[in-house]
């Protein structure tokens, strides 16, 4: 049946590489350069046929190949980049972008998590640490002396994942490092990144080569890892009202220092300012989602900071891509339901880097459904992206998501059995499903009809038979497969600008046009040309011929056009964030981006903001305070995606 699917595909070559003929030329260079694999694919046909027919074989359910070969041909959705890079080639491939490790306090397990990260990186996986367990610099070694602390081990880890290209090709490596508010060397981690941009600045000014894999940045450390500070509830509490906070010794628990709480997050909001590092992730907030309370503590997560889960676990990830979909709502379940039956088969058949985590992906089989192009949608559709009505259609799709994604889990559950830590965590795994479903409240819309009777039958499935799955949604900056969909939009993105640069690693730069112009322009009543092609000279919307002043907040972007114009507000990010994230098993990859003249100050209101909202973690992204990045307006970069959690 898979081939009559394929076989009804019109088909074309581009440069020499055959390719579906509705695929986008971008979209079949950048699968061909990241997936095809050398003297195996001699087309995306092939690849093609090459993970499906594995998955599907697999999943072993009649028609299940054509079905799934159906989804990814039309773009609907896809897997992660490393079923792509590995699916069909190794016997027990590894499948997972995201896992997340874990440190003791000796030099044995220090390397060994070296080696970890390195075999990870290699299969284009990302990984993320807390290293909160490693001695502070200004505590005594057993031998005598002081250790060194684990800003000087992250330096390591950050060589080693710099010089091991991820998924043996050309993708560079990511990683998360973590550290708790009550660190001694909390502070010395939150400037230990700006210190090293502001040395790869000097460099550049010296003549020295910019760019991303130019000499200046690869002379300098941390820049293949994200930060972030872990920050309890009580941090945020002290810092409110003034009062000090006690740094403590990892091996006794005694204070070391004590330092005003107010002082450690202006700390943490000035190097943000000053290069997007650290972000913040919000303990007590994340650990009181956790359905799996009785087997431990979440204490980090993985490079992008969507997968939030137990230490010494793994996530497979698959995204769907939203602008297929628009009002369809049946469609959109039953995809669900297809991408997770793949999902669930990988967790056995893949292979993972220790027994740990070998065990763990049994005992608790987390997944990673998420999506992609949610602000092309809302553009589709006539809604600013910073608006009530976008926030309730992307609640509404991320409520239905989730609750369908656990109605089909509970389904796996009653056939196969629920996940081996299930029953000792089925009071706060019900909780947490109850509380999913209480937050859809009075969300109004087919989508948000549709996700109440998804999450009751999750309910009542789950409190019968169980789940299959510990975890199943997360929200990936989905950057390689986005545009393997022909997605506007990244994750849950609003675009970044209408017109972007994309800088490839190896050389080379990519200019998009935002293809969703021209439809919401459309749906408004206009005649779109003579406003794209405003928009393709100008690269801003603003100015266009005949377009009236209340349709612009609908294009609004991240940042604003070259030469200065509307953007949307730091705030509209994260009210977006807010709007989805009761509906999410994991956390959100998004960037909050801040205009060049934002204030450190004003970061800090965001990490306060952040928590007084129920988000689990953020990123902020300061307008031109980096000088180099993977997407770029032109003459500008900035962040939004890392590169491994796709």
């Amino acid at each position: 049946m898979m081939a009559q699917v394929l076989d009804s595909v019109e088909w074309s070559v581009r440069d020499g590489i055959e390719a579906p003929a509705h695929w986008s030329d971008r979209a079949v260079a950048i699968v061909a350069s990241r997936y095809l694999r050398p003297g195996m694919d001699t087309s995306i046909r092939k690849l093609l046929e090459r993970v499906v027919e594995t998955l599907a074989g697999w999943v072993d359910e009649p028609g299940y190949d054509a079905a799934l070969m159906e989804l990814i041909l039309g773009q609907r959705g896809t897997f992660n980049s490393p079923v792509w890079f590995n699916v069909g080639i190794d016997a027990q491939p590894q499948c997972s972008a995201c896992f997340i490790l874990s440190v003791e306090d000796s030099l044995v397990s220090i390397l060994e998590l070296a080696k970890t990260e390195g075999l990870l990186f290699q299969r284009g996986s990302g990984a993320g640490t807390n290293l909160s367990t490693l001695r502070s610099s200004r505590e005594q070694l057993s031998e005598g002396g002081h250790a060194s602390g684990p800003v000087s081990f992250m330096r390591g880890y950050d060589a080693f994942a710099g010089v091991v290209k991820s998924g043996g090709r050309t993708r560079r490596a990511a990683k998360m490092q973590i550290l708790d508010a009550s660190h001694p060397d909390v502070a010395e981690f939150i400037e230990s990144k700006a210190r090293e941009e502001r040395k790869a600045e000097a460099l550049i000014a010296a003549g020295f080569e910019g760019g991303i894999d130019g000499e200046a940045f690869r002379s300098v450390a941390f820049q293949n890892a994200n930060l972030s500070v872990r920050a309890p509830d009580a941090f945020f509490a002290a810092e409110e009202r003034g009062g000090d906070w006690e740094l403590r010794a990892v091996r006794d628990g005694s204070v070391v220092e004590t330092v005003p709480a107010r002082d450690l997050l202006e700390r943490m909001a000035r190097a943000a300012w000053a290069c997007g590092d650290p972000g913040i992730q919000y303990a007590d907030t994340i650990q009181s989602w956790n359905p799996c309370k009785q087997s431990g503590v979440i204490r980090a997560s993985n490079p992008c900071s969507e997968y939030l889960f137990l230490d010494e676990t793994a996530c497979n990830l698959a995204s769907l891509n939203l602008l297929r979909y628009g009002d369809d709502v049946e469609a959109f379940r039953r995809d669900v339901g297809l991408l997770l039956q793949s999902m669930e088969a990988i967790v056995d058949r893949a292979s993972y880097p220790t027994p740990t985590i070998i065990e763990n992906s049994r005992r608790f089989r987390p997944l990673g459904l998420g999506y992609a192009n949610l602000g092309a949608l809302l553009m589709a559709e006539g809604l600013p992206y910073d608006s009530d009505a976008a926030r309730v259609r992307a609640a509404g799709v991320t409520a239905l998501m989730t609750g369908e994604a656990y109605r089909v889990s509970a389904g796996f559950a009653e056939r196969w059995g629920a996940f081996e830590a299930f029953d000792e965590n089925r009071d706060s795994f019900l909780e947490v499903l109850h509380r999913h479903r209480d937050a859809i409240g009075s969300l109004e819309g087919a989508w948000a009809d549709a996700a109440r009777v998804a999450w009751d039958a999750a309910v009542a499935g789950a409190e019968k038979h169980g789940v299959r799955n510990a975890q199943v949604s997360v929200l990936a900056p989905t950057g390689t497969i986005a545009f393997m969909m022909d997605c506007d939009t990244t994750g849950i993105e609003p675009d970044l600008a209408l017109v972007k640069y994309k800088h490839l690693v190896g050389g080379g730069t990519l200019r998009m046009v935002n293809h969703t112009v021209a439809r919401a322009l459309a749906k408004l009543g206009y005649d779109p040309d003579p406003i794209v092609a405003h928009v393709e000279k100008h690269e801003s919307i603003e100015g266009a011929p005949g377009l009236r002043a209340e349709h612009l907040p609908i294009f609004d972007c991240a940042v604003p056009p070259p030469g200065g114009g509307r953007a949307i507000a730091p705030e509209g990010h994260l009210k977006m964030m807010a709007a989805v994230q009761p509906f999410l098993s994991g956390g959100i990859s998004k960037t909050v981006n801040l205009s060049h003249d934002a204030t450190p100050d004003q970061i800090a209101d965001l990490y306060r903001w952040g928590w007084r909202h129920g988000l689990k973690a953020i990123a902020v992204y300061r307008e031109g305070s980096k000088g180099v990045e993977p997407l770029a307006k032109k003459d500008h970069c900035y962040i939004e995606e890392c590169g491994a959690c796709e």
